[in-house]
Order: structure tokens, then sequence, then C-alpha cells
């Protein structure tokens, strides 16, 4: 197990839209930053233009669940256990060598 430390601004969606958006409709890719779901198993990426790496995290930020370069039009499964789902620019995942079992550490902006 590592701590994975992300630099990237992270983004907490609490509201219902900024929960029901997303990437969705973005025309360019985010570079430097990420969105976190709490309370969330699944995701869509119906309508976001470009793809994206999820990291589902457990209760403590730890990994479950990650997929790479998720593409547009894809979903994921429920993952069961997960607690909150981290949205990464395409990349990230290897980039910052997230695997399964790793503990996260990011920093939400307001």
């Amino acid at each position: 197990m590592n701590a994975v430390q992300i630099p990237h601004e992270i983004i907490e969606a609490t509201s219902f839209s900024t929960r029901l958006k997303g990437y969705m409709f973005k025309r360019t890719p985010p570079i430097n930053e990420g969105i976190l779901f709490p309370k969330c198993r699944s995701i869509h990426m119906f309508f976001v233009n470009f793809p994206l790496d999820i990291v589902f995290l457990g209760e403590q930020n730890e990994v479950i669940r990650t997929y790479s370069s998720l593409p547009p039009w894809k979903t994921t499964g429920v993952v069961k256990h997960a607690k909150a789902t981290l949205e990464l620019p395409a990349g990230a995942i290897d980039r910052y060598n997230i695997r399964e079992g790793d503990v996260i550490d990011f920093k939400i902006v307001k």
C-alpha cells in the first residue's frame, strides 16, 4: 500500500448541478484539476468529449477500483464498496502510479 499525493486542484461536487454536470459538455479535457463525487459508486461518460481516469475510493480514500482513460459514452459498473469517485485527467493513474489498495491524498479547493 502506497500513499499517493495528487497535486491537482480537486473540486468537490456536492451541489445537484455540479454532480449532474461534472465534465459534461466541456470542449477540452482537464489538465491540473479533478472532481470528487462523494457517495458515488458508478459514473457515466455521456456527453463527455474526452477520456478520463476514474478512481473509486473507500472510506479512508483507499483505492478500490480504477479505470484508465475511460472513453466518452462508456459507463462503469457499480463498485459495491466505493464511498466516492475521483475523476482525473486521462493518464493520471499511470503518471502517479495509482494502484488498488493505495491511499490517495488530495486537497479540495473551494
